[in-house]
């Protein structure tokens, strides 16, 4: 049996070195994407659906995402239906990222994947792995928040501005805070 690739180890949720070629090939078209993307007329909706399209693993009717954006693949997020994404969103999708239908999500919210080892040897070594990141359905995410590796989002959750997630929320609570704590219940 032959030893599975970098690529195949990274997309298994495996431990992988990040300079690996295949994957950098990878993370080159996502960048010359995203660089159209992020240059593209923010009028024409037609243009930016067709890049997205092409970009993210699935692209949702009549959602949007106003650039810029910026991502590690593209292909490892999806997003659902009617969903809107305010400017800037940073989605680190190592591991998958997946955005429900009817999501808001605010002006430079962070959606972080990967994951690093505390070890200073094989952090040099450029070894990483990352956790699934799941953002459930009509879930809001305030400006500025901040979602950790391997959190999942129950629907119809809002998260506060500036609040860090580094932990599941369950379904219809508001939660705010660093770290992002149920308050109450919606």
């Amino acid at each position: 049996m032959s030893e599975k690739s970098m690529r195949d180890r990274m997309l298994a949720g495996e431990s992988y070195q990040a300079d690996d070629p295949e994957i950098a090939a990878d993370t080159a078209r996502a960048q010359a994407l995203t660089h159209r993307i992020n240059s593209a007329d923010p009028t024409d909706r037609g243009q930016l659906r067709s890049l997205f399209t092409e970009l993210l693993g699935a692209y949702g009717e009549d959602s949007e995402i106003r650039p810029p954006f910026h991502c590690d693949y593209g292909y490892q997020t999806t997003v659902g239906a009617r969903s809107f994404v305010n400017f800037g969103l940073v989605c680190l999708d190592v591991a998958t990222v997946t955005i429900g239908d009817d999501v808001q999500i605010g002006p430079g919210v962070q959606l972080l994947t990967a994951t690093h080892p505390l070890e200073a040897g094989p952090r040099r070594d450029k070894w990483e792995a990352a956790e699934p990141i799941v953002i459930g359905d009509n879930v809001w995410l305030g400006g500025g928040v901040i979602v950790c590796p391997g959190v999942t989002i129950g629907a119809n959750t809002v998260v506060g501005a500036g609040s860090v997630v580094v932990h599941d929320l369950p379904e219809g609570v508001l939660a705010v805070g660093s770290p992002a704590r149920a308050i109450r219940t919606l």
